[in-house]
């Protein structure tokens, strides 16, 4: 990969954007890109680089916007002899194999509120190279001397946390707050303008208090399907850091889609931030 692309793959993945990166790894005979030719498929369809031009280029721009429309990539074969069956229409003569990489969203977490959980997190994160923020209403839970590796430390009102950052910035936003009104302010708004994951860790009876208030403001079933709750994978978690560790396991795991698992993953976590305050020592 040249400089161009390299430097154009870092800024998707500083803007926490995904992106497909395309390259030949094998040719044959006659072919106008060559071993190594990349390109950088972008999420909106627009490209950089290239590995040969012409109808060739053109397919894989299209297995692009399939790898990034199912999160996976493949590894694609390509005549470029028209008077082959299946071949593109091309005079070359020779044959290519080019590896479509999807590349991720780099994970970017806003965190509602400052707490036990959001603190155990803030020591892994980085840990993975993943960004994240913290919001509260109580400065002295979200200082430096907290989250020194926090991207921001914001000290807002939970009804006013949407007019102060841009939501499509965050690829994660994970209510963790330690007050169910103030909770409730933040998911009211997140419902109508962050187009991410949320999810909320709540024990059975405060998501059930939360959702039928949000229901009898009107929001449908639909609207409140897209709230994960609880969070995490089901590990048994109990205290702050194995909560923590269950939901960076989750956010791994849907990173890294695998067809077969040795273990069920479908069931996660369901402990509040209340109960693992208690329960943590």
């Amino acid at each position: 990969m040249d400089r161009t692309l390299t430097r154009e793959a870092l800024r998707l993945m500083e803007l926490h954007q995904p992106f497909v990166r395309a390259t030949v790894v094998k040719t044959t005979g006659s072919v106008p890109g060559k071993l190594g030719a990349s390109m950088i498929v972008r999420a909106d369809g627009t490209f950089v680089g290239t590995i040969g031009g012409a109808a060739l280029e053109e397919d894989v721009k299209a297995r692009a916007a399939e790898a990034l429309a199912r999160r996976a990539g493949d590894l694609y074969h390509f005549d470029l002899a028209a008077w082959k069956d299946g071949g593109l229409p091309s005079l070359c003569g020779g044959s290519v194999e080019v590896a479509v990489e999807y590349v991720p969203a780099r994970p970017n977490l806003l965190l509602w509120g400052g707490g036990h959980v959001a603190h155990a997190l803030a020591e892994i994160l980085p840990t993975l190279e993943y960004d994240f923020s913290v919001a509260d209403d109580r400065p002295e839970w979200i200082g430096v001397d907290r989250f020194p590796h926090a991207e921001r430390r914001l000290v807002v009102a939970p009804d006013r946390l949407w007019d102060t950052i841009e939501p499509s910035a965050f690829t994660h936003l994970y209510l963790l707050g330690y007050d169910a009104l103030k909770d409730l302010d933040v998911l009211r708004g997140a419902l109508d303008r962050f187009p991410n994951f949320i999810g909320l860790i709540a024990s059975a009876s405060k998501r059930e208090h939360l959702f039928a208030r949000l229901r009898q403001e009107g929001r449908s079933r639909e609207s409140l399907a897209r709230v994960r709750s609880p969070i995490g994978l089901d590990i048994g978690a109990e205290s702050p850091a194995e909560i923590a560790v269950s939901v960076v396991a989750e956010i791994v795991a849907e990173l890294h889609p695998a067809p077969l698992r040795t273990r069920a993953r479908p069931v996660r976590a369901s402990v509040s931030e209340d109960d693992a305050r208690s329960r943590s020592p």
